[in-house]
């Protein structure tokens, strides 16, 4: 199980990181199966060691796409799941891999684009008119294809187009297989488009002459989650200890973190978490 190799995730390319406080027992960490956005956007450096300052539990994390992390917290491979796929997350619920979804926060996800903007797309705030036209015109668009959260919702918004990428695979339309940041990078040094999390992109620095083409569609919006996965149905997950970091992420305090998170003066992340959860 990966909580048994856990330090041998890095060496895999999963991205772990160990955020410790003073005077810790061994034991005293939890597993996070989380998302590449939420580690290239810097979120987790900033908030994770203030809770550990708190509580004395170290939070390792292990940074893949929304699909694989899912799929890792449902082996047990994790005591807390924190990704942005809200229907995949409420079925990770239903099946009794988790305890109970909450809220965390949310931006949106724009597309960004070389300075010529081959397609003439730039300024859109319609996504689908705007994927279309990226379609018909052929122009190089880079997707993750990596079943995470970023690439379901793209595929979605490329079904409210009415584009069948798949039969452009190897075309005009390239799955890298990646993260976020590898992506933007791989998509950058093509010339093509590419849709991103306006998290990571802002914290991205290998912009070039890109910019945002397309943003402000309402079909952008981009929640986030967070779920105790089920010791009932996985006894090695450490419930005490990662019901503590969800109550304190959801909390006033763990709120106020994530909204103080700025890059160059701009907010990543918007807190909207509720009591209850779903």
């Amino acid at each position: 199980m990966l909580r048994r190799h856990f330090l041998s995730l890095a060496a895999t390319g999963l991205v772990a990181l160990g955020l410790a406080g003073p005077a810790q027992a061994a034991d005293d960490f939890i597993i996070v199966q989380s998302t590449t956005s939420t580690q290239n956007s810097g979120l987790f450096d900033f908030m994770l060691p203030k809770f550990t300052d708190k509580t004395g539990i170290e939070v390792r994390v292990v940074a893949v796409g929304t699909g694989q992390a899912i799929k890792n917290a449902a082996n047990g491979d994790g005591d807390v799941l924190f990704v942005h796929a809200k229907p995949a997350e409420e079925k990770f619920v239903a099946a009794g891999d988790g305890v109970k979804r909450h809220d965390v926060m949310y931006n949106d996800f724009v597309i960004v684009g070389p300075a010529n903007d081959p397609a003439g797309v730039a300024g859109s705030s319609d996504v689908a008119t705007a994927l279309k036209t990226i379609a018909e015109a052929k122009a190089p668009f880079a997707s993750r294809g990596d079943d995470s959260g970023t690439h379901k919702a793209e595929l979605r918004l490329w079904k409210d187009a009415g584009v069948d990428v798949s039969a452009a695979s190897g075309d005009w339309y390239r799955e890298t297989g990646s993260g976020m940041g590898a992506t933007l990078n791989t998509g950058t040094g093509m010339g093509a488009y590419i849709m991103t999390d306006r998290a990571t992109w802002i914290s991205f620095g290998n912009k070039g002459d890109y910019k945002i083409a397309v943003e402000g569609d309402p079909k952008m919006f981009n929640q986030y989650g967070i779920i105790l996965v089920n010791k009932e149905k996985h006894p090695n997950v450490k419930a005490d200890l990662g019901q503590k970091f969800v109550d304190w992420v959801i909390s006033e305090e763990g709120q106020g973190v994530i909204a103080d998170y700025k890059v160059d003066g701009q907010q990543l992340f918007f807190p909207n978490a509720e009591k209850g959860g779903s």
